[in-house]
């Protein structure tokens, strides 16, 4: 078994747990804060926009059973990553997309991913998510963990509220 982590900003934290949450081969998908230079960030001191941090998940994975490649191509389907000002309704840096890679294979295979994207037309704009070097992770509130399983109709409507479902169905279908 080759343990990994993967850090994804992909907007609202919330959204960002369910989709990678069921596969094998993930073994924890958690919700935090990581980019900016405050340590042990609050989600108030977050969502100010000053501390540098984005809302993001941290993967814990199998890469034997569920390769980096996988989690990537993933994670482009869970955001639109032309968008440089955050994600949906949600506006402002702790918004914006990113790609955080822990070592030097996924920093190439991130870059590889995000020119082929790029390359196959799906997009009509630039893709602007960066890829950068993974900082520290810090864990989100416990109320913000698991979200979509504490709260399901309430996440639901904000999928498809903030418009964050219809953008997915454009681009992707059914998933």
């Amino acid at each position: 078994m080759t343990v990994e982590k993967a850090t994804f900003a992909g907007g609202c934290f919330w959204c960002m747990v369910k989709p990678f949450d069921s596969y094998e081969g993930i073994h924890s998908v958690i919700s935090g804060y990581t980019g900016g230079d405050v340590e042990n960030p609050t989600y108030e001191q977050v969502c100010t926009n000053s501390t540098g941090h984005k809302e993001a998940v941290q993967i814990t994975f199998d890469s034997n059973v569920f390769p980096y490649e996988q989690l990537v191509e993933l994670f482009w389907m869970q955001i639109d990553p032309t968008d440089a000002g955050g994600q949906f309704f949600d506006r402002g840096s702790s918004y914006e997309t990113a790609i955080f890679y822990h070592s030097e294979e996924q920093k190439q295979i991130a870059e590889r991913s995000k020119q082929e994207l790029q390359a196959s037309g799906k997009f009509s704009q630039p893709i602007v998510t960066p890829i950068v070097e993974a900082k520290a992770f810090y864990l989100a509130e416990q109320y913000h963990q698991d979200y979509y399983k504490k709260n399901p109709t309430h996440y639901e409507r904000y999928q498809v509220g903030s418009g964050r479902a219809g953008f997915k169905q454009k681009m992707w279908g059914e998933q």
